[in-house]
């Protein structure tokens, strides 16, 4: 795999750091400003709705520059908003750095995606993705613990100003290894919107949307399901996000590895899989050793979605592929969202903390019917000789591919 690859998993490393760490340090920060936690909640809000629509925003904004810089200056937006949040007097200051940091989020992984699948040869598309993404996973396994250790020992703004310093070293990197790679010829603004009009992109973001959705249902309220159920005490919750961390690296690696022999096959499985495990959860979650197993196993089978959905986003955005992947990451966060919200739902109505694992399995299953109509209308597309192009951009006929 080229270097490059590695600069842009730092840069990866360093988002998926500042996006979940603050989880972990949420307490000390509130004490700190003198808010309530709900309060202090407006930073991962905040956060995700930055992500959301900072994706397509950042992304149109930077059409008209090189992808190389573009990414720069996403990693200088990182880096200053997180030193805002590192030295900021008020709470708002810092919420005002947490959305700063968030903009660059949706566009650098949208527009990474694109760039490292450029630097490989076309079969490799999906490792090199997951290459890049391996780096927001790591982040969970490694990051995220030492950044809220860090912060519970030395400080909260100790560990943003270590995130910001994450930052400067992936900023480096992109700006050392990263081959500036020629802007596609006679591609602008509506280029890129014309992708929008694919359904084909338009279903692998629903998919994005309710795959991953499932597995933040059950992950958003996994501290009160161990403690309460499960009987794990509140000390051992932090292992556990360790433990759907290494599952979501496990997961990430196979699925990019197995997306470029046979995408379609990869999702049915992983998606069956998910909304499998994510309904035995509610069985499970009564066994500690059983529930540290699928808290592994509902992290693997998650993200193993990822590179095949934003594999098959640029496939079929094809010639402009750079809004859409950057959407696709928004729809990442909108189903973290959506999900929490409905697992909150279920638990207020006095469903118990197991409920939300249902509602998993639910979004997942939907993403599952996606899936199949996906390739049924892909199917029929080239039984027809229906051209999928998908970016709209003056180009050779490209038939559809059946996987």
């Amino acid at each position: 795999m080229p270097l490059a690859l590695l600069a842009l998993a730092i840069g990866a490393f360093g988002i998926g750091t500042t996006e979940f760490v603050i989880m972990g340090v949420l307490p000390e920060v509130a004490d700190d400003f003198g808010v309530s936690i709900p309060t202090a909640g407006l930073l991962v809000t905040g956060y995700a709705l930055g992500v959301m629509f900072g994706a397509p925003i950042m992304t149109a904004l930077g059409t008209k520059v090189s992808r190389k810089r573009m990414l720069m200056l996403l990693m200088g937006l990182f880096v200053l908003g997180n030193l805002i949040s590192a030295v900021a007097p008020a709470f708002g200051l810092m919420l005002v750095g947490r959305v700063v940091a968030s903009l660059a989020h949706g566009a650098f992984f949208g527009i990474g995606s694109v760039v490292a699948a450029e630097l490989v040869a076309p079969q490799r598309k999906a490792a090199a993705i997951s290459m890049m993404f391996s780096g927001l996973t790591i982040a969970n396994v490694v990051g995220v613990p030492l950044g809220t250790l860090v912060g519970q020992s030395a400080g909260w703004r100790v560990t943003f100003a270590l995130v910001a310093a994450l930052g400067v070293i992936g900023l480096l990197g992109v700006a050392k290894l990263v081959p500036d790679l020629p802007k596609p010829e006679g591609v602008h603004l509506r280029h890129e919107l014309a992708a929008f009009k694919n359904v084909q992109v338009l279903l692998a973001m629903a998919m994005t949307v309710l795959g991953f959705g499932g597995v933040f249902a059950a992950i958003t309220y996994i501290a009160p399901m161990m403690t309460n159920v499960t009987g794990f005490a509140d000390s051992s919750v932090t292992l556990l996000l360790v433990l759907f961390g290494l599952g979501m690296v496990g997961g990430n690696l196979i699925g990019g590895r197995y997306a470029d022999r046979a995408l379609m096959p990869m999702l049915y499985v992983s998606l069956g899989g998910l909304a499998l495990v994510l309904a035995l959860f509610t069985l499970t979650a009564h066994n500690k050793l059983l529930a540290a197993l699928t808290i592994v196993l509902v992290g693997a089978l998650g993200f193993a979605t990822v590179p095949p959905l934003q594999k098959r986003v640029l496939d079929h955005a094809h010639g402009a592929p750079t809004l859409a992947s950057a959407a696709n990451i928004g729809a990442f966060n909108l189903g973290n969202a959506l999900s929490a919200w409905l697992g909150g739902m279920v638990i207020a109505a006095g469903l118990g903390y197991t409920a939300p694992n249902w509602v998993g399995a639910l979004l997942a299953v939907s993403a599952l019917l996606l899936a199949f109509l996906s390739a049924a209308l892909e199917r029929r597309e080239t039984t027809s000789g229906t051209v999928v192009t998908g970016g709209g951009v003056p180009s050779e006929r490209h038939a559809a591919v059946h996987r």
